[in-house]
């Protein structure tokens, strides 16, 4: 018998999520949850390009909940930890398991220590799994590391870059890198938090760091705008010659005055259009040093959609608690359904 799954939120990412989920054996894609008037009522299947499939599209959470009796909703909507803890406390008392993309959740016990404690709480009390997952965090400069230093007899330094397009993210996510904004507007954003780059640093360093066992003293972060020297265009952005492209992103981990983890994003849309060659790449230096090269990048919308996708059985099956990827099996892909 499939698991029966709700896509709350059907932007750019939980339209994808919602498209793969219907097209696995494993899983059943019973619904969804939109605010956009004219996605209401309507079936989901239609809604997303895939043909009709018996399942509607409910503007009341709670509703829909309680009329597809999903075994896990998928929350797709926001990206920080403040934002999703009264979702994820609806789902949590009608006894649904959560999957999450917001950033933040993918490990906010160092940024969020006391928000942290309460989901746990909420998760536990109501005999439910809560994850925060994603391609980053949630996998590429994160759980990877982590499994990549299980090949070292000591590891004393780690550096990773991601180099990605962000042209198949939604407008929020432009929002949050920056992308159309003039260098002016850039600095005001990043001062006003309106602009915030890559969220998840904070929560991948700390991931990595509390699994190798290493006490942080800080966590530093920096960010610095992408000036576009070509026009640009996707769906939802414009970018002109002298606009904001994108975001370079860097988090730096110490112990005492030593940095030990380092993580690079730059993220900009369509970068190959200046020449930019996408890529992962992490490096850890011990014994052995160890260094990956992945060309291009694994992509952002796919691996995301993937990752949230092939996770939701596990979270199904765990223990009830607030999950991190670590805590959990290594993802796997689930079986497609020929059928569909």
């Amino acid at each position: 018998m499939a698991y029966r799954v709700l896509v709350w939120g059907l932007g750019a990412m939980g339209s994808g999520i919602a498209r793969n989920i219907h097209s696995k054996l494993e899983l059943k894609l019973v619904g969804g949850v939109e605010k956009k008037p004219e996605a209401v009522g309507k079936d989901i299947g239609e809604f997303l390009g895939i043909g009709n499939i018996g399942a509607k599209i409910y503007d009341d959470p709670e509703k829909a909940i309680l009329e597809t009796r999903p075994d896990l909703v998928v929350i797709a909507t926001n990206s920080f930890v403040r934002e999703v803890m009264e979702k994820i406390e609806l789902a949590a008392i009608n006894h649904v398991d959560v999957l999450t993309i917001a950033e933040e959740m993918a490990y906010p016990f160092y940024s969020h220590p006391e928000e942290s404690t309460i989901i746990d709480n909420i998760a536990r009390r109501y005999s439910i799994s809560i994850l925060g997952t994603g391609i980053n965090p949630g996998f590429v400069l994160d759980l990877l590391i982590i499994a990549m230093t299980g090949a070292c007899l000591n590891v004393e330094r780690i550096e990773a870059k991601r180099i990605n397009d962000l042209s198949p993210f939604g407008k929020t996510v432009m929002e949050t890198q920056g992308v159309g904004t003039t260098p002016e507007e850039f600095e005001e954003g990043l001062k006003n938090g309106t602009i915030v780059g890559h969220i998840g640093f904070q929560q991948s360093i700390a991931m990595i760091a509390d699994a190798l066992g290493w006490e942080l003293t800080k966590i530093e972060e920096i960010r610095e705008p992408i000036i576009s020297k070509t026009e640009r265009k996707t769906a939802v952005a414009h970018v002109k010659p002298g606009m904001v492209a994108g975001c370079k992103h860097i988090g730096r981990g110490y112990i005492n005055d030593k940095v030990v983890i380092e993580l690079i994003h730059p993220q900009q849309i369509l970068p190959q259009l200046e020449g930019v060659e996408t890529g992962d790449y992490i490096d850890i230096y011990g014994d052995p040093e160890i260094h990956l090269s992945i060309k291009p990048e694994i992509p952002g919308g796919k691996g995301t959609i993937a990752v949230a996708t092939n996770m939701i059985p596990y979270v199904i099956e765990a223990e009830p608690g607030f999950l991190t990827m670590a805590d959990l099996p290594v993802p796997r892909t689930l079986l497609k359904d020929l059928g569909r």
